[in-house]
């Protein structure tokens, strides 16, 4: 088993050094690449510029002109000086018609060029790379002007191969960097990996637990505010002794097989008996929690959704539990709807807590258990949503906060 973590590990940390270096030799040819083309440029911007600057030089112009020995005794000396001082390889100037003036070897003075000037002669300037006589070069051929008319070309170039020494140089300086971050990069690996693994071991073992301790924590909440909902319906019933509306509940939550009881052949009395029942219960319960219950308006005399309990049972329980001292539910219609309110004279809802209320897990009160809050209000916007109604919070008129719960009247049964 010790065997097998070492091999997962190993191989783990294997892994990981190949990602790091990959991103590094990855890494390293982008670096390469960007390196070569600022080499590039900064060559093909040095010829350009020798190239336009003795273009322009007022001698140059004039020397052009002149006779092949004098244009050559006046430009090859300038030329030799631009060549040493610039770095090129070498200064070519010539006439108008492609005949060097000036040549690092005297004995091409005089001859024509050996590549193509006519981009150059036809007013253009021309940069790339071309072969001539001293090999493969990156050039710049730029027209001399005289007025508007082209007298002659000056043409600037450095070899392809002193190009590639310059890379070959910076490579080298980058290479001693790249060995150092592969190793670094690959012991780095092997003691996160190894932290890694302890941490997940711990924290794998204390999810597990965690997580069947909230599945069970969830289940349960869930469950007890269900049923704690029925049981205050099926003891209020109980306590007024309708037993045939007792056994029509408890046959809806859990249904039985066998004859009805002797009581549920009685006929119901006006009102729901379940609402009946679960208002005596609720009041009974803010009684010993020190609140008092009222109702006002006029409750409906059909059967009402478990929804509307469900609401009923959480708004009035909060608001006692909230520390509220009277808790009212008003009967109202509106339209084709039912409203039902219910307020408190509490400490209220902070307005941050108000925009979240319902969502699950937002709660005003304590939690001093950990078992968890914020349960029971979003049981309710379920129920109320699935009966097709909604719900509101606001203020109360009595100072603390007012639930408005809206019930369309189709689900309200006669």
């Amino acid at each position: 088993m010790a065997g097998s973590k070492w091999l997962r590990s190993a191989g783990i940390v294997a892994l990981q050094c190949l990602i790091v270096l990959a991103a590094i030799a990855i890494t390293g040819l982008v670096a390469a690449e960007v390196q070569q083309r600022s080499i590039r440029a900064g060559i093909e911007e040095r010829v350009l510029d020798v190239a336009t600057s003795l273009a322009d030089l007022p001698l140059v112009r004039e020397s052009v002109a002149a006779d092949l020995p004098e244009a050559t005794t006046a430009l090859q000396s300038l030329a030799d000086t631009v060549h040493a001082a610039s770095g090129v390889d070498y200064v070519v100037i010539t006439d108008d018609a492609g005949i060097r003036l000036t040549h690092p070897d005297p004995a091409a003075v005089g001859e024509r060029v050996s590549t193509d000037p006519s981009v150059a002669l036809g007013g253009e300037t021309y940069l790339g790379v071309e072969t001539g006589t001293l090999g493969p070069t990156l050039r710049a051929k730029v027209p001399i002007f005289a007025g508007d008319d082209v007298v002659g070309t000056v043409s600037v170039g450095i070899l392809e191969e002193r190009m590639t020494e310059s890379f070959q140089e910076a490579l080298r300086g980058m290479l001693p960097w790249i060995v150092v971050a592969a190793a670094v990069g690959c012991v780095a690996a092997a003691l996160v990996t190894g932290a890694l693994n302890r941490r997940v071991r711990t924290l794998t073992a204390q999810t597990r637990e965690l997580e069947t301790q909230r599945r069970i924590a969830r289940a349960l909440r869930e469950q007890t505010h269900e049923f704690h909902t029925r049981i205050h319906v099926i003891r209020g019933l109980v306590a007024q002794d309708d037993t045939a509306a007792a056994l029509d509940y408890i046959g809806g939550v859990a249904p039985v097989t066998g004859a009805p009881a002797p009581a549920a052949a009685e006929a119901h009395r006006p009102g729901d008996a379940r609402l009946r029942a679960l208002v005596d219960g609720l009041t009974s319960e803010l009684d010993t929690a020190g609140s008092t219950l009222r109702v006002a308006g006029h409750p409906p005399q059909g059967a009402v959704p478990d929804a509307l309990l469900t609401a009923l049972s959480n708004l009035c329980r909060n608001a006692a539990e909230a520390g509220a001292a009277n808790v009212r539910i008003t009967w109202a219609r509106a339209g084709d709807a039912l409203l039902v309110s219910v307020d408190d004279d509490g400490p209220g809802i902070p307005h941050d807590v108000m925009a979240r209320l319902f969502q699950r897990g937002a709660s005003t009160k304590p939690d001093p258990a950990g078992l968890g809050r914020g349960i029971g209000l979003d049981l309710v916007r379920r129920a109320v949503s699935d009966a097709g109604g909604t719900i509101e919070v606001g203020g109360s008129a009595l100072g603390g906060t007012r639930f408005t719960v809206e019930i369309p009247d189709r689900e309200v049964r006669a």
